[in-house]
């Protein structure tokens, strides 16, 4: 029921070998800054590459956005095209761990700064800077919260992302660690959905099939957290659970306001994306960048019907 879309925007992403996003022509030019994000169905990795890339023209380079999908080749060959046309630095959200590293390595190797945004990869000293989110302090104020809306007596499931992502492990990792110290809550099943909302909604009906007695869903992500309402909105029992997700995106601000989502955690993709190419700038210029240490974490925002007024713009919150 979902994929239809998504399917358009991943095969027109992967179609245009140049812009997934236009550039500004008119723009100062100095320079073609290439910025690599996940998928852009997923309106948190689309801000991403649009935030990126507003930025850049801000700064007066020339700007590509382009999407792998989560595939390695397809990221490696986005690495070949921004050599070929000799970026001055690469904006990249990683595909995976440690499958991403050979291809940061041949941009280093060809004199390319690297900046990572949102997923790492598993080795130090390639990239300039290595932006993310401060998963496991995300992850507790969630399941904090979580525990607050159900109580500290329940049964629950739990959808995980994608396992090549350290950013799946580091959340449910981050869940279990205040989870577990509730005895009387039995978690029933998890299931990987792979950051997705149609895997969401098609885990959660297995597992409501497989576990009736379900109180609540706690989820790695919006889009999985999103699919899994539908799931519960299909068999009517919406109302019997609580659901908790992770990102802060518009389309589960609005199930908050709705009462259908207990909460979202808002990563601010927002701010670390500007701050990612305000940094190869600075590079850019100067050959040096003033940051403490290689990874660079963003502290994350609960969002709840008490605060949801204040989210002013797609994955941000005004304090």
């Amino acid at each position: 029921m979902f994929m239809n879309a998504k399917r358009l925007l991943i095969t027109a992403a992967l179609a245009v070998s140049v812009p997934l996003l236009g550039g500004n022509a008119l723009a100062q030019d100095n320079g073609l800054i290439s910025i690599i994000v996940n998928d852009p169905s997923n309106p948190y990795w689309f801000t991403e590459g649009k935030i990126a890339r507003e930025t850049a023209e801000e700064l007066g380079y020339r700007a590509n956005v382009s999407a792998h999908v989560g595939d390695t080749n397809t990221e490696s060959n986005q690495i070949d095209t921004a050599i070929t046309n000799r970026a001055k630095a690469i904006i990249l959200d990683p595909a995976n761990a440690d499958g991403s590293i050979g291809a940061v390595r041949k941009a280093v190797n060809a004199g390319i700064p690297v900046f990572i945004v949102n997923a790492e990869i598993n080795q130090q000293g390639l990239a300039k800077a290595q932006l993310v989110s401060n998963n496991a302090q995300g992850a507790a104020l969630g399941a904090q919260q979580w525990v607050e809306a159900i109580g500290d007596s329940a049964n629950y499931v739990e959808l995980k992302g994608a396992p090549s992502d350290n950013n799946a492990a580091t959340r449910s990792n981050g869940y279990q660690t205040v989870l577990s110290q509730y005895p009387d809550l039995q978690v029933l099943a998890s299931d990987v959905a792979n950051w997705d909302r149609t895997e969401g909604f098609n885990k959660t009906q297995s597992m409501l099939q497989a576990n009736p007695d379900i109180q609540g869903l706690i989820s790695g992500n919006d889009e999985m957290a999103l699919g899994a309402i539908a799931a519960l909105k299909q068999t009517g029992r919406l109302g019997d659970v609580v659901v908790g997700g992770f990102d802060g995106s518009p389309d589960a601000v609005e199930a908050v306001k709705a009462g259908e989502m207990a909460y979202t955690v808002l990563q601010p993709v927002a701010v670390f994306s500007e701050k990612a190419v305000r940094l190869a700038d600075e590079f850019i210029r100067t050959g040096n960048i003033d940051i403490d240490g290689e990874k660079q974490l963003f502290d994350c925002f609960l969002i709840t019907q008490d605060n949801v007024d204040q989210y002013t713009a797609p994955f941000v919150l005004e304090q």
